[in-house]
């Protein structure tokens, strides 16, 4: 009954200081008075604020346990954790999500005090009770802002370790596997990517086991198998099997990821299940990784407990980023491929000729493409004498090794005329300067004929030749401007040296010897030291492999080209 009701009987508070009784009938906070010695223990009393606040009427509540403030949102704990506090006479203090009497829910900061008697017994339970629902649900909002800002942060996190991962390799192989080990663990609790080649075949199937519960590091598998529990997947035929993925594979319409059920994935047939408990059931989202011209593949996350928006928009952006790094990295491959092809057929096998010992060795350069324009040549000539060439187109891609091709096709056929040396580089120059061939060319043209050397350089490091006495003459002559810069010496001309039995030549392009911490001139004096000090017994392929081990250093930034001529 209501403290404010005049036909009331005796109020539980009639013994109350006058003073203290008008405080808790007037106080804007909700007081409740409950009966700790009755059944249930029952309100006895609430004030004019109770009713304010909880939309209940003084009648209508009395008589009653406080409970019925209860409701679905409830927490069972923070009402478990009052009533244990109350049995042992504790005051207590909690906030838990109540409801009005007209149903709306509001946060309650409550605190219960026992009221003894003179003897310590426990009478009543006196209850003060304070709406904070603004400052919980503000607290809330600010708990949700937070979570959205670490899911956003950990989107980003993932696409930028995604980004570093893909940036950092150009193996295709290693470039899928990468995306799967990445992406699955952080978001699924297990899953796999499969990507297919140009005729929609399976080329890469990778899987990754999450840990135990789907959001974390994960374990990862051999392409087309997994590890003992896991899921057995026969890339034969499985994907195009599976509706769920053929959809994604061959429908270019289907652009956004789409959930499946785990079940629906590979057909009955193809794929054997063997798992821990939980991972053959869930919701298994499906991601399209689009390519620039068809879509390359599926990323399939799975997890018992499905995916949130928050997910979805996190791995519709990975899609898109992993679909466009893989590309890349599958035309990089594709164009590399068709350019080692190339340069493969133009770098010739070094002929067998009588009464020479030859050696020579092409070391593309490791930090770009693999390919590039240097080239060597080895021409057993009409006449009985030998065209020896060694030049270096500058650049490292394709068209590098496009122009070498066309350069060195016309460098022999100038030297099949038995042309002289200074006449073939004048000739070579002319038709790429005419015809805008090679933005720049270094080249030496040798020709040999019993002991008598000519040459002529456009541009190129001097070849080194080691007389029997072991005097090593640095061939500095016949120089020019490189092939397709106008000429500021007059072309055509040429040197004659001596190369009796017993001599070793040595003829290469600047990879050999120049580096950033050493110059070309210091490149070819250290050449020099090292070819006097070789053996005159070591064979040719002996001691290009001297100067290799010497020089070229495992990670090399330019392409090396190298040819040993010795005369027994």
């Amino acid at each position: 009954m209501s403290a404010h009701t005049d036909d009331a009987p005796a109020s539980p508070l009639s013994g109350m200081p006058d003073v203290h009784l008008r405080a808790a009938m007037t106080s804007t906070l909700a007081v409740t008075l409950s009966d700790a010695m009755a059944v249930d223990h029952p309100l006895v009393w609430v004030n004019a604020a109770f009713e304010q606040t909880t939309g209940y009427r003084a009648q209508d509540v009395l008589g009653r346990n406080c409970r019925f403030l209860q409701g679905p949102g409830t927490d069972p704990a923070a009402v478990r954790r009052l009533r244990e506090a109350l049995a042992q006479g504790h005051r207590v203090a909690d906030t838990l999500l109540n409801y009005r009497a007209d149903g709306t829910p509001f946060w309650n900061q409550l605190v219960i005090s026992p009221v003894t008697d003179a003897e310590g017994r426990i009478t009543h339970h006196l209850g003060i009770q304070v709406d904070v629902t603004e400052r919980v649900q503000a607290q809330l909002d600010r708990e949700q802002a937070l979570a959205h800002a670490r899911r956003d942060g950990e989107r980003l996190a993932l696409l930028g370790r995604l980004g570093e991962e893909l940036a950092q390799t150009l193996d295709y192989g290693a470039a899928v596997r990468a995306v799967a080990q990445i992406v699955v663990p952080a978001l699924g609790q297990w899953g796999f990517i499969a990507v297919t080649d140009d005729r929609r075949r399976p080329e890469h199937v990778h899987v990754v086991l999450g840990d135990g519960d789907g959001r974390g590091p994960g374990a990862t598998t051999p392409e087309g198998t997994t590890q003992a529990g896991a899921v057995y997947l026969d890339v034969s035929g499985w994907l195009v099997r599976s509706p769920a993925l053929r959809t994604a594979l061959v429908d270019e319409s289907v652009r956004r990821p789409f959930t499946t059920p785990v079940e629906a994935l590979p057909g009955p047939d193809a794929v054997t299940v063997s798992c821990p408990e939980g991972l053959d059931r869930g919701v298994a989202l499906v991601v399209p990784l689009l390519a620039r011209d068809r879509t390359l593949g599926v990323l399939v996350l799975a997890h018992p407990d499905g995916f949130t928006d928050e997910d979805v928009a996190a791995v519709t952006d990975v899609g898109r980023r992993a679909g466009l790094g893989l590309d890349n990295i599958r035309l990089y491959a594709r164009e590399q491929a068709a350019a080692r092809t190339l340069q493969h057929s133009l770098v010739p096998e070094v002929p067998d000729v009588e009464g020479l010992d030859l050696a020579a060795s092409y070391l593309p350069a490791l930090t770009r493409s693999e390919i590039g324009g240097d080239w060597f040549d080895v021409l057993p000539l009409p006449d009985g004498s030998v065209g020896l060439v060694v030049g270096d187109v500058v650049g490292h891609d394709l068209h590098a090794a496009a122009c070498m091709g066309q350069l060195r096709s016309m460098l022999r056929s100038y030297a099949w005329g038995g042309e002289p040396a200074g006449k073939v580089m004048s000739r070579l120059d002319d038709v790429v300067q005419g015809l805008g061939m090679s933005d720049l060319c270094t080249v030496v043209y040798l020709r040999l004929n019993g002991d008598r050397l000519t040459y002529a350089r456009a541009g190129h490091p001097p070849p080194l030749l080691r007389l029997p006495d072991g005097r090593v003459e640095v061939l500095n002559g016949g120089l020019s401007t490189p092939v397709g810069v106008p000429n500021v010496t007059a072309p055509g001309d040429e040197v004659h040296a001596d190369m009796p039995p017993g001599s070793l030549l040595v003829v290469y392009s600047d990879g050999l010897v120049e580096r950033r911490w050493r110059t070309l001139r210091q490149g070819i004096t250290e050449l020099s030291e090292l070819l006097a000090t070789i053996p005159p017994d070591r064979t040719a392929e002996q001691v290009r492999d001297d100067l290799v081990g010497r020089f070229v250093e495992p990670v090399r930034e330019d392409d090396t080209c190298l040819l040993v001529v010795r005369r027994p």
